[in-house]
Formats: structure tokens, sequence, C-alpha cells
């Protein structure tokens, strides 16, 4: 059997696969060529084959036992238990076992009986674990996770800088694997571990089956909003929904999420470092067999995740860099169907993380991974082609079409000035009516105008920036000549903040009215310069933020503006025929449905 066809039948005859995926094949036979390599392949991508079938192989040979060093006991146990099930010898060597079967496992190991041996990163380097391999024949090293021995990476353990010690022992080929290496990191790798002219195998990042999607947000209350309508989106409700994994910066965060969910209806669990052992193995077990549809969970709910059918990941907050956030998102739908990834975002999420670093030593490293985020976050390009040049280094890397940015990179911008000008509201001492004289004077405009010349008009200038903009004649020229101008603009802005008045435009900023303004033909104020905008449409518009005021949500998270504009050309009269219109799930019609209903009666 020659080199080409040996992989792959050890592929298909041990592990079911028929043919190796991006990269899987260039990694195994960079090892059984005797070179080193570096492997960095997307989370779910098969990492472990890139190791596991050179492991068989070798073992077949007689070459000896592969060292797999992995961080995470719940890993190894995992790993050995799907090696085992497909007839591979192999066993972990960890904390949590007895004497009497460590025995056992260093007894096979001696006897040569192993095709593959885990281990942590803390035993490999202990001089006890360096003078048994030396007892025996060893065939391949494998560093899995091998991001954590850079400084530079988002997952830093001091342990694996002392692996150099055990590749120094055993002169054998290497393969570091990670899903998580930006090319910075891909060198530390290499020089790290001491490896000889590695073979560099780099997968495709992009995941064409995820959708990813930024929001930004202040506070809790809208966060909850978003997550729900995820998960209903996403039909978490319906037992055939597939599951869910919610993301939380902190301990605390997730218990309280958790406990939300649950309040509204979904099969919620939460899992994190600070529960014990049992609850922590029950929380898991729950949602492995679906008792629990969704998991709320710190970043300890992590390596080794490989679910088909998670739909949905929701970031509550923002994790500490892109690699961290890549990494988590990637448990997405395995499976390969459509998966959805919602970041939500807001800047104490930074703060969050900062403090939650405190303690860590390289601050460099830390800032420069939160910004990598922030960018992220703040992007209006499309979401895959920034994490797949973030990894790869390279642009040329098609559009998704799915994403946020290239759905509607309008929302996208309009979403971002939200958050970039979500600034504390000015104080101001206008009295209502003043404020309502500003909103029917933006109303009775002919063309947008910038704050600063409505200030100036309504103060009654007569500047020639008035004649220009016809501003003149506006009804309310003069109108409130005792205010100063920096009051009007600072009230002009309160307006805004209350998302009484919209800003249009970016370049050039202007004020209008906030919703939709669609022009119909015929209407002889068109030629004017003049709008018009249904007497529903405004009501339900004001409506819209009457909601979000009360619930502290994201104004377009009540129902985005084109659900408004659908409405006003059906006219609904039942909930049925309002629960066509796209964009009102079951939740958004049980909590709006009557009183938009009534709205569309009041204008029958």
């Amino acid at each position: 059997m020659d080199a080409v066809t040996e992989p792959l039948d050890v592929l298909s005859g041990v592990f079911g696969h028929r043919e190796f995926r991006g990269g899987q094949h260039e990694a195994v036979a960079a090892v059984l060529a005797g070179r080193d390599a570096v492997v960095l392949l997307p989370t779910g991508a098969g990492k472990s084959s890139c190791y596991q079938v050179p492991a068989v192989m070798l073992a077949r040979r007689g070459a000896g036992t592969t060292i797999v060093v992995s961080p995470l006991i719940a890993l190894m146990i995992d790993q050995v238990a799907g090696l085992s099930a497909r007839g591979v010898a192999a066993a972990a060597l960890h904390s949590h076992q007895e004497d009497d079967e460590q025995r056992a496992v260093i007894d096979q190991l001696l006897r040569g009986e192993l095709a593959v041996l885990y281990v942590s990163p803390e035993r490999a380097v202990k001089d006890s674990f360096l003078r048994l391999i030396g007892r025996t024949r060893i065939a391949l090293l494998a560093i899995d996770e091998a991001h954590c021995v850079s400084e530079w990476g988002h997952d830093f353990r001091p342990e694996y800088m002392r692996l150099r010690e055990l590749s120094s022992q055993i002169d054998v080929p290497v393969i570091a694997l990670t899903a998580t290496a930006t090319p910075r990191v891909m060198t530390e790798i290499t020089s790290s571990l001491r490896l000889r002219s590695p073979v560099i195998v780099r997968g495709d990042f992009s995941r064409p089956n995820l959708s990813f999607e930024v929001q930004h947000h202040k506070g809790d209350e809208s966060r909850y909003a978003a997550t729900i309508e995820a998960l209903e989106r996403a039909g978490l409700r319906d037992i055939r929904g597939g599951r869910a994994i919610i993301y939380c910066a902190t301990r605390k965060k997730t218990e309280a999420v958790a406990e939300r969910l649950k309040q509204a209806g979904f099969a919620a669990g939460h899992y994190h470092a600070g529960r014990t052992a049992l609850a922590r193995d029950r929380a898991q077990r729950g949602f492995s067999s679906s008792r629990t549809r969704v998991l709320v969970a710190t970043s300890a709910f992590g390596m080794g995740v490989d679910y088909p059918d998670v739909r949905v990941i929701v970031h509550f907050q923002a994790p500490g860099s892109l690699e961290a956030y890549y990494q988590e998102a990637g448990r997405a739908s395995r499976d390969g169907a459509p998966g959805h990834c919602v970041l939500l975002f807001g800047a104490a999420d930074l703060m969050t993380q900062r403090r939650l670093a405190e303690r860590g030593g390289n601050s460099q490293r830390r800032e420069d991974a939160l910004a990598s985020i922030e960018r992220y976050a703040k992007a209006s390009a499309c979401r895959q082609q920034l994490l797949c040049a973030h990894f790869t280094g390279t642009q040329d890397h098609p559009a998704c079409g799915t994403c946020d940015a290239c759905r509607d990179p309008g929302a996208v911008r309009e979403r971002k000035l939200e958050a970039d000008d979500a600034r504390p509201i000015i104080q101001v001492s206008l009295t209502s009516t003043q404020q309502q004289l500003i909103i029917e004077a933006v109303g009775s405009l002919r063309r947008p105008i910038g704050k600063l010349n409505l200030a100036k008009a309504l103060r009654g200038s007569t500047c020639k920036a008035m004649t220009a903009h016809g501003l003149l004649h506006l009804p309310q020229h003069g109108a409130l000549r005792e205010s100063s101008e920096a009051e009007l603009v600072a009230g002009i802005e309160q307006l805004i903040t209350e998302r009484k008045l919209a800003r249009k435009g970016r370049k050039y900023p202007t004020v209008a009215l906030p919703g939709p303004r669609p022009t119909r033909e015929g209407d002889p104020r068109r030629s004017r310069g003049f709008i018009k905008t249904s007497s529903m449409t405004i009501e339900l518009e004001t409506y819209r933020k009457r909601m979000a005021r009360q619930l502290k949500w994201k104004t377009y998270m009540v129902f985005q503006r084109g659900v408004i504009a659908a409405i006003d050309r059906a006219r609904p009269t039942s909930l049925d025929a309002l629960a066509r219109i796209p964009g009102l799930g079951p939740a958004k019609l049980a909590r709006f449905g009557d009183d938009i209903l009534a709205v569309v009666r009041r204008h029958q």
C-alpha cells in the first residue's frame, strides 16, 4: 500500500471518512515523512485527524506510541472514548484517575500496547514522565491547542513554554495544532517549541454556513431582548430547533442570563468553573442529551465542544480577543447546516475584560487583543472577510453574502453611529413646548439641514445660509429667539438622543424626523422638496420609540422600520394576518400585537 492510499485507507476504515478535508492530508504527509508541522485549521475542521491517522499508521508499523499534549481532562476523556470505540488502543494519564488506573495505563505504555496516549502539559514536563517515555518507543509528539504556548495567544499557559523540554527528550516529529493563531502566534509557536523547518498548514477559515452579526448595546435589558430574538429566530422553542450556546464573560452573568431565559420559557442551563464538578457535569450532560436546549456558559465550556446542531452562538458580552470569539463562534452548526453567530458588543465589555485580566502579565498583549475585537465590532465590512484576514494575514477572501454587513450595510452603519453617539444626555432647560416646536420645525423643512443651521433659523438669523436653504420662510423661523444658539443645538442633540429626531447622513449629518418617509407619485409637495409620511406610520414609529424607552431596548429591537412599512402596506386586521409580516416573531406578537392592531384600526 503506497503513501497516498494508506492514509486514506486508515481514514476510511478506522474513522469512517471517505476523503481528507482541506489541510489534513498535507499535515499527515508531513509527519509521516518525518517533518515537524504547525497546523492552523478553524474550529470544526478536523485537527485531530492530522495526528490520529498517522498515530494509527505508526503504531501498525511498530514505530511506537503517539504522545498527545492536551490542556483539558474532559477533552482527553472524550478523545480516548472516541478512539477506543473505533478500535484504536488509546489511553490518558490525568489527575482524576485512581493510582491503580494510572499504573495500568503506564504498564500498557511500557509494553508498547498504546497507539495514542493523552497527557496534560503539566504532566508532560514532569521529570517522572520524561523518565517514563525514555523507557519505551515514541513515534510522534502532538501538541493540541498550541496557541497556548504564545504570550500573544488568547489562552496563554506558562506550562506550554516548557514543552520544548519534552520535544528535546525524544527525537521524533512534532505536530503543533491550533484553531486560533494569528501569523504572529504561528511564528512564536515555531520558535518556542524549537521546531525544525516545520511544514506550515493553513486551512480555509471561511464558514459559508454561518452568518455573523454584531449588535451594539449598553444595558442588559436590550441584550436580553436580542438574545431571546436570536433564539426565537432559530426556532429554539421548537423541539426540532437544535441547540444554542450563550457565552458570558463572568460567572455571575451566566447565572443571571440563564435565569432570565428560563423565565422566558426556554429550557436553559448554565456552566462555569465556579460550580462543583457534579453541577458542571449535570449541566453538560443535560445539554448533550438536549434536555436543556440552551446552555449559558463562560469560556470554561470550550475546548473539545463538538455538537452538530448548535444553531445559535450568542456572545452576551464581548470576549477578550478575536481569537477567542472565532473559536467559540465556530462551534455553531458543525453539521454544515445554517447557523447564526451574534456578538452583543458594548464599550463596558472591554472594561470587564480588563478587570478579568488584571492579574495577568502582558498588558500590551491584552490591549492588542481587545483592540482586535473592538475593530471587528465597529467595522462595516464583511464579517467573514475580517475573520479570515485576521488569521491568515491575507486580504484575498471573498465576501460571504450572509453576514449583517453583507445583507444590510446601511443598518450596520446606522447601529455603529448609534453606538458612537451614545454619550451622556446633555442637560438643557428647554420646555416640552419648545421641544415640540423644534420637532414641528424639522417636519416643515423642505430639505434636510444641519442642527447648527436649524438652531440659527429658530433664533431668527438672516445670514446667507438661511436664504440658501429657504429657511427664512420656515413657519418657526425666529420662534425661539430668546434661547441661545448653544442651548438650541444641545436641545436638538437631546431630541436625537431620545429618538424624537434622527441624524441622517455621515459625512454631512443632517436632522430629520425618525422613521421611513416614502414619497408618492402625484404628491403636489414632491417637487418642492417635501416628503409625505402616512399618519399610521408616524403613530407606529411613536409607539415603537415609546416601547423602547419603557423596556430600555434599542428602538430597532421593538421592531424594525421595515416592519412599519410592511404593516402600512398590508393593513392587517387580525393577529394571524399580522403574523405574516416579516420580522414579527411569536414573542413580539404576544407583546405588541394587540397594540399594533389598535393603531391599524384607527387608520382604516
